[in-house]
C-alpha cells in the first residue's frame, strides 16, 4: 500500500510540476550560448541544456526546452548559424527538453525520438494532455540511429529504462562530445522517475555505457548542469552505488521510508553535491521503491 501511495504521489508531484512550468515568466529567461568547437554549441536557458551542431548542411539541435522559449532559442542559433534548423532529437519525454517540439515542428524541423518517447508524448501519464501533431516526433527508433551531417557523424544511442523509458545518449565522436540528457545530472542526486519507466539498474547501465565511450578529453553534457569529464560521470555513478548498498541494507532490516530518510544514507556526498538538500529525500525514496521497500 505505502508503494502504490508512493508512485501515486510521484504521478501528482508531476502534475504539479506541470502547472508549475505552465505558471513560469519567461520573459526575462536569457539564452545563454557557449561555444565548445566550431561546430557545436550549447545553449542555455529554462530547462534542460541545448546542444547545437551547425554547418552548411543546416542545424542539429538537442531538445528545444519549453515552448515560450522557442523564439529566444531561434535568435540564439541565428547568431551561431545562418542555416536552418532542420533536426531536433529528444534526449527524455519531459517538458523541459520537449516542450519547443510544436513550435520547431511547425518551423519544418524533423524531431526524432525514442519509439517509447513518442508513445508517452502522445499517450501520457496521469491527467496531462496528450502533445498536438506537431510535437510528436516524426522519426522514432529504438536501435542505434546515425545522422551524418556538417561533416560529422551524431550517433543516436538508446539508454533503456534509465531516467525514463525514453532516453537517448546523443554522441558527436569527431567532436568528442556525449550529450547525455537527465539520466546524468551535474547537479542534484539522480531522478529515477519511475511513473515514465525509469530503473535504477538501468540507470547505472547509462552512466556505464557513457564511461565506456568517454575518453580522457571528452566533453560530457548533462540534461541540467556544468559540464563535467568522465571522472564525474564516475563518481556521480559510484556515488549511486554506495547509497544504493546502504539503503539496500535497511530495506532487509524492514526499515520504513522515513526510518532510511533520517539515518542519512547521503550524508558523505551531500557537501559535493550541488542542490543536495533538494533532492536527497527524492531519491532515497526512489531507492527505496527500486529495493523492494514496502
Amino acid at each position: 500500500m505505502k508503494l502504490r501511495l508512493f508512485l501515486l504521489a510521484g504521478v501528482l508531484l508531476m502534475a504539479a510540476s506541470v502547472i508549475a512550468q505552465n505558471a513560469q515568466d519567461f520573459s526575462k529567461v536569457e539564452i545563454k550560448t557557449t561555444k565548445l568547437t566550431d561546430k557545436f554549441y550549447t545553449l542555455e536557458g529554462q530547462g534542460g541544456t541545448i546542444g547545437a551542431l551547425v554547418g552548411p548542411d543546416g542545424v542539429f539541435l538537442v531538445d528545444t526546452q519549453f515552448a515560450p522559449l522557442t523564439e529566444k532559442i531561434v535568435a540564439a542559433v541565428k547568431k551561431i548559424s545562418s542555416s536552418p534548423i532542420k533536426f531536433v532529437v529528444n534526449t527524455h519525454v519531459h517538458g523541459d527538453h520537449t516542450g519547443g517540439n510544436e513550435n520547431f515542428g511547425k518551423m519544418g524541423a524533423v524531431i526524432f525520438s525514442r519509439d517509447q518517447l513518442r508513445a508517452r508524448l502522445a499517450r501520457p501519464t496521469g491527467n496531462a494532455q496528450p502533445a498536438p501533431a506537431a510535437a510528436l516526433p516524426v522519426v522514432t527508433y529504438d536501435g542505434p540511429v546515425t545522422i551524418h551531417m556538417n561533416g560529422e557523424d551524431v550517433q543516436l544511442i538508446p539508454i533503456r529504462s534509465a531516467h525514463t523509458d525514453g532516453d537517448t545518449l546523443v554522441r558527436f565522436p569527431g567532436l568528442d562530445v556525449l550529450m547525455t540528457g537527465d539520466y546524468y545530472r551535474s547537479v542534484g542526486y539522480p531522478n529515477i522517475d519511475r511513473a515514465n519507466g525509469g530503473t535504477l539498474n538501468g540507470m547505472l547501465e547509462g552512466l556505464g555505457r557513457t564511461i565506456g565511450l568517454a575518453g580522457p578529453n571528452t566533453k560530457i553534457i548533462p540534461g541540467h548542469g556544468p559540464t563535467v569529464d568522465r571522472a564525474a560521470v564516475t563518481a556521480h555513478r559510484d556515488m549511486i552505488l554506495g547509497v544504493r548498498d546502504r539503503v539496500a541494507g535497511m530495506v532487509k532490516q524492514g526499515k520504513t521510508a522515513q526510518e532510511i530518510i533520517a539515518a542519512k544514507p547521503t550524508a558523505d556526498y551531500d557537501s559535493k553535491i550541488e542542490q543536495a538538500a533538494m533532492t536527497s529525500e527524492r531519491f532515497i525514496n526512489q531507492l527505496y521503491a527500486e529495493l523492494g521497500g514496502k
